[in-house]
């Protein structure tokens, strides 16, 4: 007899299991065939289980993009190799860099969980065109052929996204300074 699935496998099955595929391309894309991509996708949904265990999540995917990060560029110092350029520049990708001082990096860390919730709350479709977009930088044709729609579906989604995200970001200032 098979066991009901616990919270704990709800919670990995609605939050982290759909964000694999995109997970295993940004590895490729960011480090190619330098790492065991099948390797570091499983240790990192490994030890985000770990994480949920220990404490409440809330934001799955950016923690389980950064632990992926994280193995990758440990796989990579440990074997003498430096870590290739990004294909498509994001200051969102590196939380910490040597040049900063602490509480830059800090900030812009809390910048990139801002912008990891705002993207979250998207709806579905929307969200993955918002993301192919202004994450991997894809044109309008490009996700248009990629996902089978008009380019005006995808211009409509970007122009939702982009209105979404800044009333997102509004209600979070307004909400720091106390007036909810």
């Amino acid at each position: 007899m098979e066991r009901p699935p616990s919270e704990i496998d709800r919670w990995f099955a609605a939050e982290v299991q759909p964000h694999e595929a995109v997970l295993r391309a940004w590895l490729r894309a960011r480090f190619g065939n330098q790492l065991e991509i099948d390797d570091l996708v499983q240790e990192s949904m490994a030890r985000i289980l770990v994480a949920r265990r220990e404490a409440e999540l809330r934001a799955p995917k950016a923690f389980l993009f950064a632990i992926a990060r994280n193995l990758a560029l440990d796989q990579l110092r440990r074997r003498g190799v430096f870590a290739p350029e990004p294909l498509v520049e994001s200051g969102a990708l590196f939380v910490m860099d040597e040049n900063g001082d602490v509480p830059e990096a800090v900030a812009r860390h809390h910048d990139l969980l801002l912008l990891t919730e705002a993207i979250q709350s998207l709806p579905p479709r929307c969200q993955e065109i918002f993301t192919l977009r202004k994450i991997y930088g894809l044109s309008q044709k490009e996700i248009a052929a990629r996902l089978g729609l008009a380019t005006s579906t995808v211009s409509a989604q970007l122009a939702i996204g982009l209105d979404r995200c800044t009333d997102f970001f509004a209600r979070t200032r307004r909400e720091r300074k106390g007036g909810r």
